[in-house]
């Protein structure tokens, strides 16, 4: 375990005037808070914060930095609290050890969502100060370090949410070591098969050629030498496992057809000295084509800079070359750490002509954070974070940067949402060309606009930028808003009213966060698509709110249940037949009852021609004579009604496991017209429990014939695999559920 007297020598030997006091005051106060606290591995908790302070001394940071990384789990997982910080250690630590710290109260329906919101209140804190951004891709190397001592189920969780963000997030800022080496103890982790087996390769590659990384890297000495680039500093290496498989799937090749398992680097004293190397190497050898990249002239959104490209160079072997400067070695090893802005301890600008890539993410956080909720903040995110690029410009010689595989349409979302959102067309290279196409580096992009263009829903299926795909679910909820909040608002009314409450818009705005949503409409136009319930609403709005529910039983004289409300109210439902019922009696079982929420008055209740079964989604309708009609969210009879809103009943199942009554659902079986067919389907509907209540068959060709099927299930999970059993019966050509 490092000790608190080797951080501090660490500290002073980059930074002699450093404050020593302060580091030793941080570390007194964690060590008092952590106290008895133990890690997963059994080591004491206080070796935690001083290995992540370790870590971040090789980035060479300030001593601020350094205390807060001592700091950084006391607010979270001890009794220390921010104002106590504030007080010992200053406004700007303490702030820093609260951007660190996860929310532990969140009030919401969702652990996703819960994620996506401690993630938010990251993000949000690194757009103030990139320090926090430092301590906690340090917090999580060390943690993946020593990972082992988590349970399997944790390590995996863990290892997917840092493939998935903070490595990407690494590189974003720059980090290349630090993302290699997040990426790596991910792998090991997240597929730990194809880690050993690319480990082993890798072994028994470099037992078979040893000494010749030293090999290549004396004669790449020697050639630079001869032609006056004697200052340059040769470097080689093995590429690390991860980048070997993920080559090997990006390129569906196997370990044996990889060419380029090692990269050198060649670092000279000044720019020119780039172009002369680069020079030198391709007039020696010969070059691979298509694998030469010039980030000097064009840098990466991190800022990063070298040149790169692959040769066929000594022994006839295939390496990659990477060659740069100093100064762009520092900053392309450590990123944004490398920044003497940031090690002096200040807070970065987004004006900085030294913080690129700060504010490149400074801006992306905004762009996320405009009007989405939590789960689309965390898919969103995600997409931004991966940072193959390629490079385009407009057709005033803008450059705009990209994820690989963008399209116009996420050129024109970069250049400003309302270019995006009255995109019609693009020209490229001058010829008008499809959305759908994929932007190579260099191309000049020009946007074709409309006014009256409104995006469609089908471009978030097209886009691969995260800023793009949220600003169409904007637009396109925008759109569908004005739809859907009419018939959200009388769904609210009818509920709140059966529940003796008042509804307003106003008192929605308290329980937003509960509910997942940014703002009243959206929640209103939520309810009328379906995707919230209005009784989750009225349960967030009057949490001691007791559910009203319906409960059926069947009634022998009709073959019809009766539902009986809690205030009285009577219903009918059709059920099992009175035979059924009659042998139900025979047999001494009791009534069975079918509990409902959602409806309330006194009318007839049945369901639709085609049948629902527990699982579907369902709504009632108002009919004019027929009562209560029960209908599947999918049944295509509902688009009768959208115009009608007033009709629309919202009603949900609320079975127990003691539901002892079937549902009926109709299917469709285009099958062999050949002997024993019939036989092979009904025997697989007998095996599954499942009993047919009637049947009508149709010659539809010479070999085929079509078989309607309407069935008795208990629920949409024994349908379902019912389903799958009937596709795979030979004598079967297709299987599917009908509805009305």
């Amino acid at each position: 375990m490092m000790r608190q007297y080797e951080l501090v020598e660490r500290v002073q030997k980059y930074k002699p005037d450093a404050n020593e006091a302060l580091l030793n005051k941080a570390y007194v106060y964690a060590m008092q808070k952590h106290g008895q606290q133990k890690r997963a591995s059994g080591d004491p908790y206080i070796s935690h914060p001083l290995e992540v302070a370790a870590i971040l001394t090789e980035m060479r940071l300030d001593e601020s930095t350094i205390a807060v990384a001592l700091l950084h789990d006391t607010i979270e997982d001890t009794s220390a609290t921010r104002a106590e910080i504030d007080e010992l250690f200053g406004e700007d630590i303490g702030a820093l050890v609260e951007g660190l710290t996860k929310i532990k109260k969140l009030d919401l329906v969702s652990k996703k969502a819960k994620q996506a919101e401690n993630l938010r209140k990251l993000l949000l804190a690194i757009s103030d100060d990139v320090r926090v951004l430092l301590v906690k891709l340090a917090d999580r190397l060390h943690n993946m370090r020593t990972l082992d001592h988590m349970s399997p189920e944790k390590r995996a969780r863990i290892s997917e949410e840092t493939m998935d963000i903070y490595a990407p997030l690494a590189g974003r800022m720059g980090m290349q070591d630090l993302r290699e080496e997040l990426e790596n103890l991910s792998f090991r982790h997240i597929n730990p098969e194809a880690y050993e087996t690319v480990t082993r390769k890798l072994k028994e590659l470099s037992e078979r050629n040893e000494g010749l990384i030293r090999k290549i890297e004396q004669e790449l000495d020697e050639l630079l030498a001869a032609n006056g680039l004697a200052e340059a500093q040769v470097t080689g290496r093995q590429k690390t496992p991860y980048s070997v498989f993920r080559k090997m799937q990006s390129k569906s090749l196997s370990f044996e057809q990889l060419s380029d398992v090692y990269a050198f680097r060649i670092i000279v004293g000044d720019i020119p000295a780039c172009y002369r190397a680069l020079g030198i190497v391709h007039t020696r050898w010969r070059v691979v084509p298509g694998r030469f990249k010039d980030y000097i002239s064009t840098p990466k959104q991190n800022d990063y800079q070298s040149i790169h490209t692959t040769i066929v160079g000594p022994s006839r072997q295939r390496i990659e070359l990477q060659i740069r400067t100093q100064r762009m070695h520092e900053i392309a090893e450590y990123g944004i750490a490398a920044h003497s802005l940031y090690k002096d301890g200040e807070n970065g600008e987004s004006d900085s002509p030294h913080s690129n890539a700060y504010a490149l993410l400074r801006r992306t956080i905004e762009s996320l954070a405009e009007g989405d909720n939590p789960e689309e903040f965390l898919e969103h995110t995600k997409l931004e974070l991966f940072q193959d690029q390629v490079f385009c410009f407009t057709p005033k010689g803008q450059l705009i940067n990209l994820p690989r595989g963008a399209t116009p349409i996420d050129f024109a979302y970069a250049v400003h949402t309302n270019v995006g959102d009255t995109c019609v067309g693009a020209k490229i290279n001058g010829r008008i060309m499809p959305l759908v196409t994929r932007l190579n580096n260099g191309d000049e992009v020009e946007i074709i606009r409309s006014g009256i263009q409104v995006p469609p829903p089908a471009w978030e299926e097209i886009v691969v930028t995260g800023k793009a795909r949220a600003a169409i679910r904007r637009a396109t909820r925008a759109a569908v808003r004005k739809q859907y909040s009419g018939l959200g608002y009388r769904i609210l009314e009818r509920t709140f009213d059966r529940a003796g409450k008042s509804f307003s818009r106003e008192g929605l705005k308290p329980v937003l966060h509960r509910l997942g949503q940014k703002d009243v409409e959206d929640a209103i136009a939520a309810v009328g698509r379906g995707e919230l319930s209005s009784l989750d609403v009225l349960r967030a709005a009057f949490p001691d709110y007791q559910d009203e529910r319906v409960t059926v039983k069947p009634s022998p004289d009709d073959g019809w249940f009766n539902m009986r409300s809690a205030a009285g109210m009577v219903f009918k439902l059709p059920g099992r037949t009175k035979a059924a019922l009659e042998d139900q009696e025979q047999s001494g079982a009791g009534p069975e009852a079918l509990p409902i929420r959602g409806l309330s008055g006194n009318a007839e209740v049945h369901f639709s021609a085609g049948g629902a079964v527990p699982g579907d989604r369902i709504v009632g309708i108002m009919e004019k004579g027929k009562g209560i009609t029960i209908y599947p969210i999918q049944s295509p009879a509902l688009q009768r009604f959208d115009d009608e809103p007033e009709r629309w009943i919202d009603v949900r199942w609320d079975l127990d496991e003691a539901n002892n009554t079937r549902f009926m659902a109709c299917i469709i079986i285009n099958a062999l017209n050949e002997p024993g067919t019939l036989a092979e389907v009904t025997q697989t509907i007998a095996t599954s429990d499942i009993n047919i209540r009637s049947m009508s068959m149709t010659r539809v060709a010479a070999d085929f014939t079509e078989v309607e099927i309407h069935l008795e299930v208990w629920d949409l999970r024994q349908l379902n695999q019912l389903l799958g059993h009937l596709k795979e019966l030979q004598c079967v050509s297709t299987v599917e559920r009908v509805f009305e």
